[in-house]
C-alpha cells in the first residue's frame, strides 16, 4: 500500500532528483496511485513482471526502467519497450542490445564498488576498457553508471562508497571525453547519503510503501 503522506515524501526530495519507484512487490493498482501522486519513472526487477506491468499501464505514460540483472536470454523481450536500463554489466548483453534495438537504449553501467562475489556489475578496475568496448555500439547509448551499496562499516561508510562512484564517473568521463551526467544510487535505507554525493536517480522501493 503506498503511504498516505506520499505526496509530502515526493516534495521532501530534491526537484532535480528522479525517483524510481521500485516497483518489484507492487501491483498495477498501486502503481497508478504512485503516478497520481507524481512519480511517472518506475523500475522493475524481472522480466516477465514487467512485461505484464508495461501491459497493464498502457495508457499512462511512464518511463520504464529496468533496474534488475537482465538475463541475456530474456533482453530481447525488454527492448523496444524500456526506456533506461540500469544493469549493463557484460559485453554479451551490450551486444544483444545492439544487435536487436531498433534505435539508441540508454543504459547506465552497473559498476561493482566493493567487489562482492554475490553481486553483479563490472568491477570498478575494470571499467575503462568495458566503457571503451561499450562506445563502440551504435545502439548504446551510456547515460552514467549505477551501484549498490553494501551496509555501513567504520571502514567502507555510504558517502565513501557514493563518493567512489562519482568520483570514477569524472575519471571516465576524462578519459574518453565523454558525458555521463546521471548516477543510479541510493535506495529506500541509504538515498540521502546518495542525494549528498550526487545521485541523479534514486531507485526507491520500501520507502514509499510503508509510514516512517
Amino acid at each position: 500500500m503506498v503511504r498516505q503522506d506520499i505526496t509530502t515524501f515526493i516534495a521532501s526530495i530534491p526537484s532535480d532528483i528522479t525517483i524510481v519507484a521500485a516497483t518489484k512487490y507492487v501491483d498495477s493498482f498501486d502503481m497508478r496511485k504512485l503516478y497520481d501522486s507524481g512519480i511517472k519513472n518506475f523500475g522493475e526487477n524481472r522480466v516477465d513482471s514487467f512485461l505484464n506491468k508495461y501491459n497493464d499501464l498502457k495508457d499512462l505514460d511512464v518511463t520504464w526502467h529496468f533496474i534488475g540483472h537482465l538475463q541475456r536470454n530474456k533482453a530481447k523481450e525488454v527492448i523496444g519497450k524500456i526506456d533506461y536500463l540500469h544493469s549493463l554489466d557484460s559485453l554479451d548483453l551490450a551486444k544483444i542490445i545492439n544487435e536487436r534495438a531498433q534505435k539508441p537504449l540508454k543504459c547506465f553501467i552497473e559498476v561493482s564498488i566493493n567487489l562482492e562475489e554475490t553481486k553483479n556489475g563490472v568491477p570498478f578496475m575494470e571499467l575503462e576498457p568495458f566503457i571503451k568496448e561499450v562506445l563502440k555500439f551504435k545502439n548504446i547509448e551510456l547515460v552514467g553508471l549505477m551501484m549498490m551499496a553494501i551496509k555501513e562499516s567504520e571502514e567502507n561508510s555510504l558517502n565513501h562508497q557514493f563518493e567512489s562512484l562519482r568520483l570514477l564517473r569524472d575519471e571516465m568521463e576524462k578519459k574518453f571525453n565523454i558525458k555521463l551526467p546521471y548516477l543510479s544510487m541510493g535506495m529506500s535505507d541509504d538515498y540521502l547519503e546518495a542525494i549528498n554525493q550526487g545521485a541523479t536517480h534514486i531507485r526507491l522501493g520500501r520507502i514509499l510503501y510503508e509510514s516512517k
